[in-house]
């Protein structure tokens, strides 16, 4: 692990978004934390030159017009100064965390479009479950959150509005591409190292053959990469029977599979991860 990509927005999530992105930083020895605080291009676009003339009169209107000119060439100063003192705070946070190398990065734009050239270079992006547009939303994700977990190529760490020290790691596994990604990376890292480690498969039967050979196909992979998982196959509807064994095994951090069908099948039928991160008070970590 070299690098890891914290998005942030100054909303409340931030805080909590630096302890997470720490503690991932430390327990994989990354080389170092790139903070991104993108300001909205939209909060410092110039008022158009439109004719304001009218009935006010061409004096009037210039003087109107140099005066809207103005109040956005102030408001993009107040943006970057927001943007400079959001970065700090994260520097901050972060260094009292234990991490040493901190690269901050300020752009205007939108976070999703200028998402690839930032993370072309980390291993993993952290971001907030919501920003600062949703920050009394309980029951909704931030605008732009799926269209980033859709478009990044790197696993994307969401985190929650309170910070748990995480002990307890839960993969939600159904034999997919990325549930096979989430085992390699547990092999490959040592962040999981001395930590409880729980796996389980949804099925409409705890007796379905097919989930129980993928259930031990997992384990056996994992026990060759060093780990003992508490291994389950868990009846229900994957997001209430994750949720469950979440709340009862006290479980502080979820591990899953990222939007694995089509996007007309989420409008149909919704989207299992959508649903997960609404509904999770815990930091979800995922791959595609």
């Amino acid at each position: 692990m070299k690098k890891i990509l914290l998005c942030s927005d100054g909303s409340t999530f931030a805080e909590n978004t630096y302890r997470y992105g720490a503690w991932f930083a430390t327990r994989l020895k990354a080389e170092a934390v790139d903070v991104l605080c993108v300001t909205d291009v939209r909060g410092q676009q110039v008022i158009s030159q439109h004719n304001l003339s009218g009935s006010i009169g061409i004096d009037a209107s210039e003087n109107l017009l140099n005066r809207l000119v103005e109040l956005e060439h102030e408001k993009a100063k107040i943006n970057h100064q927001r943007a400079k003192l959001v970065l700090q705070e994260a520097a901050q946070t972060l260094k009292a965390e234990g991490v040493e190398k901190i690269n901050l990065l300020h752009e205007t734009g939108f976070l999703v479009d200028c998402l690839s050239q930032f993370e072309a270079d980390c291993d993993l992006v952290v971001l907030g479950k919501r920003g600062e547009a949703a920050e009394f939303a309980s029951g909704h994700l931030g605008a732009n959150l799926e269209r980033i977990v859709r478009s990044s190529h790197k696993p994307c760490l969401v985190t929650s509005r309170q910070f748990k020290p995480i002990e307890r790691v839960l993969v939600a596994y159904d034999g997919s591409p990325s549930s096979q990604k989430i085992l390699q990376f547990i092999a490959d890292s040592s962040i999981f190292a001395g930590l409880e480690l729980h796996i389980v498969t949804v099925a409409k039967s705890v007796a379905e053959e097919v989930a129980i050979a993928r259930m031990e196909s997992a384990k056996q992979w994992l026990q060759q990469a060093g780990f003992e998982a508490v291994c389950s196959v868990i009846e229900g509807h994957s997001e209430k029977a994750i949720a469950n064994y979440v709340t009862e095994q006290d479980i502080s951090l979820l591990l899953m599979g990222a939007y694995g069908h089509s996007r007309i099948r989420h409008l149909v039928i919704g989207s299992t991860t959508a649903q997960m991160l609404r509904s999770s008070h815990i930091p979800v970590l995922l791959f595609r």
